[in-house]
Formats: structure tokens, sequence, C-alpha cells
């Protein structure tokens, strides 16, 4: 029988919402494996039973949890080892992880382990006419879509970052638990090294995956001094900033604002971009908003084929009549 494995990532003792996104995803390519093809999932922390039920209620029809104090926070010299002997004792046909900070760094230690390939940030999972996993991944700076397939190997792993997949309705199953003995774990040498202290830096502003409105920035925008007004209008209008990766290597913002396959996946009721061209890279990360308006000079610009509104313009000669037009509604 076939199976489709989910890694389910704990943050501050929950489990991550890309979890179930991917759980919703999996069931998706079950269906199209066929042969009563399973999902299941892992789960690695401590004091985790009540949210690893929650995962039965996404579809996933076992729980291979190891659960223990020692596995409170992240480790790779015992996440790692535990969930490769897993896979290499209960064989799972496809394995799929979070593309989060963690997630990005566990999976392919983990492949490692196998023997086997991992695609990294996946805009999208199909199953092929031999029941194989593609795993599409954006190349050549976004202009293409590649298919990424392993061939021969189990099991045939890939990472999508939050917010790729949409978290659709439960499937709820039967909750079937699968406690881990601790001498899996109580062996390995971990060398003296052990985690002691997790330290995080809240966002500043809104945090995109909350804002219903979003105000984005590329490269067309020019200078920092220009900057200034996307942040200022983002800010009247009660939403959030956001920017493409050009944005971030002139320095007019940070990563924590990027939107792409290497940033954040969002779904506003309103996105409004301003000098962004359109790489697939960028669209992945946006294409699943609401209304979408965007501006830019170039008539021919890719972004204009995902948007609801299309302006072409100067951005500069634009943004600033936005924003003195908002600014006295700044109350919305």
């Amino acid at each position: 029988m076939s199976k489709i494995w989910v890694h389910a990532e704990v943050v501050d003792d929950k489990i991550v919402n890309v979890a179930f996104e991917l759980l919703s995803k999996a069931h998706d390519l079950a269906e199209a494996m066929g042969g009563g093809t399973e999902v299941e999932a892992t789960l690695v922390g401590s004091g985790l039973e009540k949210e690893a039920a929650r995962l039965a209620e996404w579809g996933a029809k076992t729980i291979y949890l190891a659960d223990d104090p020692d596995l409170r926070m992240y480790s790779p010299l015992t996440f790692v080892p535990i969930l490769a002997e897993l896979a290499a004792k209960h064989q799972p046909d496809i394995y799929l992880f979070g593309a989060t900070a963690t997630g990005s760094a566990l999976g392919p230690a983990v492949a490692a382990r196998l023997k086997t390939g991992t695609a990294a940030h996946c805009v999208d999972l199909r199953i092929n006419e031999e029941k194989k996993l593609v795993s599409l991944v954006p190349s050549f700076g976004g202009k293409v879509i590649g298919e990424i397939l392993c061939p021969g190997k189990n099991p045939q792993m890939a990472s999508v970052k939050p917010g790729i997949f949409t978290k659709k309705d439960p499937i709820p199953v039967p909750v079937q638990i699968e406690k881990l003995d601790s001498s899996m774990w109580k062996k390995l040498d971990t060398q003296g090294l052990k985690p002691v202290n997790v330290v995080r830096r809240p966002p500043q502003g809104l945090p995109l995956n909350e804002a219903d409105v979003v105000v984005c920035g590329g490269f067309g925008i020019g200078t920092k001094e220009n900057w200034q007004l996307v942040e200022k209008l983002a800010q009247y209008l009660g939403g959030a900033t956001a920017c493409t990766r050009p944005a971030v290597d002139e320095g007019w913002s940070g990563e924590y604002c990027m939107v792409g396959t290497s940033g954040q996946s969002i779904r506003p009721k309103v996105y409004i971009g301003f000098g962004i061209s359109g790489a697939t890279h960028h669209i992945c990360g946006m294409n699943e908003s609401g209304v979408v308006i965007n501006v830019n000079r170039d008539a021919e610009a890719p972004i204009f084929e995902v948007s609801d509104v299309r302006i072409v313009s100067d951005v500069n000669s634009i943004l600033p009549l936005l924003v003195e037009a908002v600014k006295p509604k700044a109350s919305w």
C-alpha cells in the first residue's frame, strides 16, 4: 500500500498551518495515485498528544509521534535521525515538508540520510502517469517552471512554502497515534550540544498574512525616498507593506516583507503593486489575492497578466497622488 507522509512542524507547542495545507494537498495526491494510498503524518516535540489529534481531523490516518521534554526545541542532531530512521522503517512513497526556516533545513537533511533527493520551494505538486511525484519549481530567475522528479528513489521528497496550497475543509479520520520509543533518540550521540532557548524577533508592523490590504513595491520604485511612499500608503490604508527581491537587495525593505517563493505567500483582499515586473517567483506568492491592482510603465510587464486593474504609468507620478488622496481617510 502506498503512503504519503507530511511532517507537522511545531512552533510554540502548536502545529503550524502549513502542515494542514500539506495534508489537504496530500489527499489530492493520494486520490491521483489511487489504490488506497494512505496519508500519514510525523510529529516531534513535547506534550503534543492533543495537537496530534488535530492532524487526524485533517485526514492523517496514522500519526507517528516522538514526544519527550528533550524534544521540545528543534535540534537537527535529534530530529533528523528520528525522522530518517522512521522513514527507513515504514517506507513512505512521498514525504512532504513545509519550506519554513526549520523545514528548509530539516527536509534536505533527512533526504541525505535516506540517500534520496528533495525538491525545494515547490509551487505545485502533481502525480504523473507512472504514479510518481512531479514537483514544480520556478527556474532561470522565475522565467520557467521546472518539473523535478526523483526516479528510482523513495521517499520522493519536496518542500512547499506556507500559503502556496489552500487549507481545505477537514477530512476527519479516527485518531491513531503511534508513539515512538524514546530509546530512538536517547541513544543518539549529540556531542554535548543541546538547544537551551529560542529567541524570536517579532515582525515589524502588521504581519503580511493577516493583512486585508497589501501594498507591494518592486525595483521600479527607484529610490529609498520613494519607497517611504509605499510604506505610507500601506499605513493609511490600514494594510501591510510587501516587496520583491530587488527591493531587499537595494536595502529599501527587509526580507520579512518579501513575497514569493523565497519569501511569503499571501492572500489579501486587495493587492496593490508598484513597479513590479512580475517574475514567476513573485507571482507564485500573490496570485491567490482578491483584487489585484498594478502600476507599471511597461505595458508588456508580466505582472499585468495576473492583474484585475492595470495602470500603465510611471509609479512615481501616481504614488504621491494616492498617498495624498487617502491621507485624510487614514481611519479606513
